[in-house]
């Protein structure tokens, strides 16, 4: 049985450097299962490391993605009755081919009340969406995000509300996100309006920024002192700088967190998610075929997309 991946061997832009690869299945190793993927989807942290922005922590060769949802074909004696159902199979190989092998013990059942295509995104967004809100909790303070067109900040700006936040704003670039970001009770905030952003700011409680740059320093220097800014991204592909030693900035980094967490609670945390996640409006899936992976890729960096691509990876 043959195997189709898509490899990257050097660092450099996605497009360039991605090669599908065919090559046949070698055996299974112990304490392992054998998914068959179904889908995967496109996320920054698919991308980022492609690029060899943590190519301290990035072996070559390397298979792309980080998430997605398959079936099991094979598992050792303890997980035999896995086979046949549904897992994420995470913290393993790279999820961007048409078979996965993952340790057993960290894969993830999926409900049966959860779509296939919902649950191939259950994992970098909603788990870093629920860590950060466990760690700096929104109840009764009122809350800022960056890139709220973004697939973690919806999640994070729906939960925070869930949990108790005074008010939920959501900076975005197109004006594509207002009305879907209106409907989820968070109100929007048109980046360009900068005035009313740095109004916003000087009352804002806490700020999870996923974009850095220009925008984190705007609000860094307005944001009142007692205030919490909680950085978990750099979309803008710029840092920042604070200029005043309060308030406070705390880096988000969902790695520094996973190794942490024993195999009883890393199961916990998607026991939480799975009836939040299904609860959540989320961006609709739109599906490519694993052979046309570019278009997928194109899509993903389309300015004012609503929707996740999500690779097909039977088709």
């Amino acid at each position: 049985m043959e195997n189709l991946a898509l490899w990257y061997r050097r660092f450099g832009e996605p497009d360039s450097v991605l090669q599908p690869e065919t090559a046949p299945l070698g055996e299974l190793a112990p304490g392992h299962l054998r998914v068959q993927m179904l889908f995967s989807p496109v996320n920054a942290s698919d991308l980022i490391p492609i690029t060899g922005a943590y190519r301290h922590r990035t072996p070559l060769p390397a298979v792309a993605g980080y998430e997605g949802v398959g079936i099991v074909t094979q598992a050792p004696a303890p997980f035999t009755g896995l086979v046949g159902k549904r897992v994420l199979p995470l913290r393993g190989q790279g999820t961007w081919q048409r078979y996965v092998d993952c340790p057993a013990e960290y894969a993830i059942p999926v409900p049966d009340n959860i779509d296939s295509r919902l649950a191939a995104r259950a994992y970098i967004n909603p788990l870093a969406a629920q860590m950060m809100l466990a760690h700096y909790p929104p109840q009764g303070k009122r809350v800022l995000l960056t890139a709220a067109g973004s697939d973690c900040a919806i999640l994070l700006g729906q939960w925070a509300r869930q949990r108790g936040a005074q008010a939920v704003y959501g900076i975005h670039r197109s004006p594509v996100h207002a009305e879907r970001l209106d409907a989820m009770g968070i109100i929007p905030v048109a980046q360009q309006d900068t005035t009313r952003i740095g109004a916003i700011a000087a009352c804002t409680d806490v700020v999870y920024d996923a974009t850095g740059g220009a925008l984190a320093e705007a609000i860094l220097n307005v944001m009142p002192e007692q205030g919490m800014f909680v950085c978990y991204g750099l979309l803008s592909g710029q840092t920042f700088r604070q200029q005043r030693p309060m308030p406070r900035v705390a880096w988000f980094h969902i790695r520094n967190y996973l190794d942490a967490l024993s195999v009883e609670a890393w199961h916990a945390e998607f026991e939480r998610i799975w009836p939040q996640l299904r609860g959540s409006q989320y961006s609709h899936a739109t599906v490519y075929p694993l052979t046309e992976w570019q278009r997928a890729l194109s899509a993903y960096r389309e300015g004012g997309r609503t929707g996740k691509p999500i690779l097909s990876m039977m088709a």
